[in-house]
């Protein structure tokens, strides 16, 4: 089984006991991936959580070629899940940016994100109606487009501003899972 993000596949984690030594692996990871772009892993941040377990988002930034780069993940209901997910899509990224796929700018684009991007995801799923932790587009699509015909402004009792507000959180879960 899978989960898309960003346009890709990533396999689901399976992170059996002992979670948190699974979890500090995943963290060493990330910073040999990261290393390999040249990074300093004193220039890296990868937070963890003291119990692996808990339902908490995960993160790694770091700074490189001038730029400040950050990726948050927090879908799954575990940190170690979570931070497994970022692993995947730095490692994705990075081998991107080294085999000359990508430019820095996109590099730069992957990684650029508001520091109150999972919250936005979070209201934004709970605008269209769905479970916070929802990932199947199309269980997304299905509420987004109901929502959408109710609350279109042609239909009678439609709001554009509410209208409005559906297709922004549209918008943003999908750029989330594409």
């Amino acid at each position: 089984m899978t989960i898309k993000i960003k346009g890709h596949d990533i396999p689901k984690p399976k992170i059996t006991h002992p979670v948190s030594r699974r979890a500090v692996a995943i963290q060493n990871h990330i910073f040999a991936t990261i290393g390999r772009l040249g990074v300093d892993k004193d220039y890296i941040e990868v937070p963890m959580e003291r119990i692996a377990i808990k339902k908490a988002p995960a993160s790694a930034e770091f700074y490189f070629e001038g730029r400040n780069f950050k990726y948050t993940y927090g879908l799954l209901p575990r940190f170690a899940d979570n931070l497994y997910i970022v692993d995947k899509i730095l490692e994705i990224a990075v081998d991107k940016y080294l085999n000359g796929e990508i430019t820095i700018d996109q590099f730069s684009r992957e990684f650029s994100e508001d520091d109150d991007l999972g919250d936005q995801l979070v209201k934004a799923r709970e605008t269209l109606g769905v479970d916070a932790n929802e990932t199947d587009i199309a269980v997304i699509n299905k509420s987004f487009k109901k929502l959408a015909r109710t609350h279109h402004p042609d239909m009678a009792g439609g709001s554009h501003e509410k209208f409005q507000e559906i297709n922004a959180a549209h918008k943003l879960i999908q750029k989330e899972l594409m």
